[in-house]
């Protein structure tokens, strides 16, 4: 695909982006649907394929990148990922309230968001320390780090799913003033809504099942173009995948998390966007499965500098939910503010330190 023009290469990207965005959509919401009708979205195991489900954008990236040895695309989209979709927070704070409502993380507090946040933090964290080891260290095509990180992501989901259920030093967890319903209504009110209009079970799964395609192709043919792209811009693979294409990974989570926070369901937008979130850096194991290569240990300083950039934006949000500022400033909270500037500014630096 290097081959072709410039011109044809941004057109194939563009196209490719539209694809995700709607079949990334359609993915989202047969997979809420899905969920409620076979009861699995609240358990380990339905959140794990739920996770998966909603990551296939990211999932057909890095297997194409990591077959194709080109490590700084798949390692920048992950890391890049994450960071925009913390920011696709902010999105969701300044267009999908009234002027006047409280902002995001004033309705949507819940301290199980607040476990949420943390575990994508350890996830960022264990990242960091995985890129410090040997790039000799890798047996049977996996290292020592990939696999903890899956392990700490499986527990982490586990242990929040528990948090869930009930805070044994508090009933729920829930902060006075927020959401009037409890996290997950949304999910309810789409297969109602899908019900009422007489979509079957079967229906539904082949929307999910060709959805899933149009996302595979989609996800393959952005980080084909994407890769061309970069070459003949002469930008880094890893700037490219953390802006660029991890900008067009982000819309679907954008386009749902808008529909969840115009459904009143705060806590789901959140918990969608952090859940992803710490799901992505799991693919660092099929990088490493596909490619044969020690992923990790081989990172870039833009690679860190990025982890870093993702782990401050959570940690606002955190601080927001915790904290629950209830002022708008500029239309949108002070954390969602201040996420905004900190990306901004870290994107700044991202380019001065890859040309360092």
């Amino acid at each position: 695909m290097e081959s072709l023009p410039i011109a044809a290469q941004i057109l194939i990207f563009a196209l490719a982006a539209a694809m995700v965005w709607i079949a990334g959509i359609a993915l989202s919401h047969t997979t809420d649907v899905l969920s409620a009708r076979f009861g699995i979205g609240e358990a380990v195991g339905g959140l794990i394929l739920l996770a998966i489900a909603t990551n296939l954008p990211e999932i057909a990236i890095t297997a194409s990148a990591a077959l194709a040895h080109n490590l700084s695309i798949a390692v920048g989209n992950i890391l890049g990922g994450i960071a925009v979709q913390t920011v696709v927070l902010s999105l969701l704070d300044l267009f999908g309230f009234p002027r006047r409502a409280k902002p995001l993380t004033y309705q949507a507090a819940s301290l199980v968001l607040v476990l949420e946040g943390a575990l994508v933090v350890a996830m960022l964290v264990l990242v960091v320390i995985g890129t410090q080891l040997s790039t000799h260290v890798i047996a049977f095509r996996v290292t020592p780090p990939v696999v903890l990180l899956a392990v700490v992501w499986v527990v982490g989901v586990w242990l929040v799913g528990r948090a869930d259920e009930g805070l044994r030093w508090h009933a729920d967890g829930m902060a006075p003033g927020g959401q009037a319903e409890p996290k997950g209504h949304s999910k309810d009110k789409k297969e109602e809504r899908s019900r009422v209009r007489g979509r079957g079970t079967g229906r539904v799964a082949g929307i999910f099942s060709a959805a899933a395609v149009a996302t595979l192709v989609g996800g393959i043919l952005l980080e084909g173009s994407g890769s061309g792209i970069a070459t003949h811009l002469g930008m880094n693979g890893a700037v490219f995948g953390a802006t660029f294409l991890a900008g067009a990974t982000a819309l679907p989570e954008l386009s749902t998390g808008l529909t969840s926070v115009r459904m009143a369901d705060y806590q789901l937008a959140v918990s969608d966007i952090f859940g992803g979130n710490a799901f992505l850096p799991v693919l660092f194991l099929l990088a490493t499965l596909l490619s044969g290569d020690p992923v990790l240990p081989a990172a870039q300083r833009t690679d860190i500098y990025l982890t870093s950039v993702a782990a401050l934006l959570t940690a606002i949000y955190i601080w927001g939910l915790i904290v629950r500022p209830g002022r708008r400033v500029l239309g949108m909270g002070i954390d969602s503010l201040l996420v905004l500037i900190a990306y901004a500014l870290g994107v700044v630096g991202l380019f001065a330190v890859a040309r360092t």
